[in-house]
């Protein structure tokens, strides 16, 4: 299959079903939603997967607690977040749960061939073990002092009988592949991270854990006694989603959070598949954290942003600009209320949404609600000349930095674009021209009619992939169908005139002022 007839196959890591969904699983949803819709609009087909991993020792912990099965405790986790994707409006195409057949069946038939292969091997081993992490921990990862660091939580020394992956002998080949590939983890600067764990040499990966210590999980194909690692268990849902997608794999994306970048998805990961023959994925896209005031996200402490919540006050595409225009993708950013008021105040409700009041509000007085078709040419040196000539350089540049995955540059470059037009509305005041009984300020008038509702009809277009509700509301009040609005993508993003007899709203409130917190 060639690269262009292939699907873009994109995924978000799947989240951990222990606890409800919070800001940063919000965001890594959005940020693959932009990339998604972004791809679909420039015509690839496009795949799009997230989902839930549903084993672990702490998924048996928290199930007992309350007194359910872990399977009723991963449902009604499941349910939470599959309400997040449809709240914030993610168009992804499959939902994958790592209890379900399809993924269970695939993850034991890969343990079959490499046990088969003689790359997994049984091992007594005494170390150190972290429940939280549920992982064996080294001498390395102690802090100075000989303490654990906080986030492995009750460390206990423990001695069983496991079974192995063997890393070693893949560690050249990873390293020369990091080389060789420069887009396999981006942004670039975190190769290094990579690296550098690959500087000393790879144990072997414990893949089971005894079924006497943990009941929730796949049973390994060749020994029943112990059930498979959440890692190696929970990594395999990128490929299992694939096997009824033919043509699928390899993943364009994976979109994964910096903490699981090392060594969970750069390490165990493509060595996992490589030893299976399976190629790698194509790129892993490491975004940072979100803090919340300045400090850590914290439940306990009340420094949270409960995602659903924050949309019904403030709306679905509020959050979601505010999220791709606030964070460079691969940084680290903070969330608060105080910087979201001011997006939300400055860019979408006073510069986007006023841009709509004033084109409907414009083509209703004068223009008897329909939008007219310039009375001319835009002649050079002329203001509508300016206008479309700053759009022209807006979408090149726009188009290049989403390519880049620079969305919050580009969110910022077509603002600009937006404040321009308003601008270019003050400068000229078509409720002045509408009040003059000249026929040249009345041809005129209907020039900067025609030119304002273009420049919002184009800002709209090039803003879909971010705001796609908003868009969606801004081809119904300029009287156009939405897939008019939109396909194919790139035709309409040159200036022209598409909205001529176009019958447009009375009104449109898109970003209404927010209400005290109570």
């Amino acid at each position: 299959m060639s690269e262009q007839s292939k699907p873009f196959y994109i995924t978000t890591a799947i989240d951990y079903a222990n606890g409800s969904p919070h800001l940063g699983h919000a965001y890594e949803k959005v940020l693959s939603d932009v990339i998604a819709r972004h791809q679909r609009l420039l015509g690839r087909q496009v795949h799009f997967l997230t989902g839930l991993d549903e084993h672990g020792q702490k998924v048996q912990q928290s199930a007992r607690e309350q007194g359910v099965s872990p399977q009723q405790f991963c449902d009604s986790v499941a349910t939470q977040f599959q309400d997040l994707c449809r709240l914030l409006d993610i168009s992804n195409d499959d939902f994958i749960r790592t209890t379900e057949a399809r993924h269970q069946n695939v993850v034991r038939a890969l343990l079959q061939k490499l046990f088969d292969k003689g790359e997994i091997h049984k091992a007594s081993y005494s170390g150190f073990y972290s429940t939280r992490q549920e992982q064996f921990l080294l001498e390395k990862d102690r802090n100075p002092d000989g303490s654990w660091p906080e986030i492995y939580g009750n460390v206990t020394q423990i001695t069983e009988t496991n079974y192995f992956f063997r890393l070693a002998p893949y560690q050249q080949w990873l390293i020369d592949h990091i080389k060789t590939h420069p887009g396999f983890i981006f942004p670039r600067y975190r190769q290094k991270q990579v690296l550098e764990f690959l500087n000393e040499p790879l144990n072997d990966l414990c893949i089971s854990r005894p079924r006497e210590r943990l009941e929730w999980g796949i049973p390994l194909p060749f020994d029943e006694t112990y059930v498979t690692y959440v890692w190696f268990d929970a990594l395999v849902n990128y490929y299992s989603a694939t096997v009824s997608h033919p043509g699928l794999w390899p993943a364009d994306f994976h979109v994964i959070g910096k903490d699981i970048l090392v060594p969970p998805h750069a390490v165990y990961w493509p060595i996992m598949l490589k030893a299976l023959g399976i190629p790698a994925p194509k790129s892993l896209l490491v975004h940072g954290w979100w803090s919340v005031n300045g400090s850590k996200m914290s439940k306990t402490t009340g420094n949270y942003v409960d995602p659903v919540a924050f949309s019904a006050q403030y709306g679905v595409d509020a959050l979601r600009y505010f999220l791709v225009r606030e964070m460079s993708v691969g940084q680290d950013s903070d969330f608060s209320h105080q910087q979201f008021l001011a997006r939300y105040n400055a860019e979408l409700a006073n510069n986007l949404g006023n841009l709509v009041n004033r084109a409907l509000n414009m083509t209703n007085r004068f223009a008897g609600a329909t939008i007219p078709a310039p009375a001319s040419e835009p002649a050079p040196g002329t203001p509508e000349d300016a206008l479309a000539a700053n759009w022209n350089q807006t979408r090149d540049d726009v188009l290049r930095l989403y390519d880049a995955l620079q969305y919050h540059t580009g969110l910022e470059r077509l603002f600009a674009f937006i404040t321009a037009t308003n601008a270019y509305i003050e400068q000229r005041a078509p409720w002045k021209l509408g009040k003059s009984a000249d026929p040249a300020d009345q041809a005129l008038l209907q020039t900067v009619i025609a030119t304002m509702t273009e420049a919002l009809r184009l800002a709209a277009v090039l803003l879909t992939p971010v705001t796609p509700g908003t868009c969606a509301k801004i081809a119904t009040v300029l009287g156009v169908p939405w897939g008019v609005l939109h396909k194919p993508w790139l035709e309409q993003l040159h200036w022209g005139t598409a909205l001529t007899g176009a019958k447009v709203a009375p009104s449109a409130i898109l970003f209404p002022r927010p209400q005290p917190q109570k």
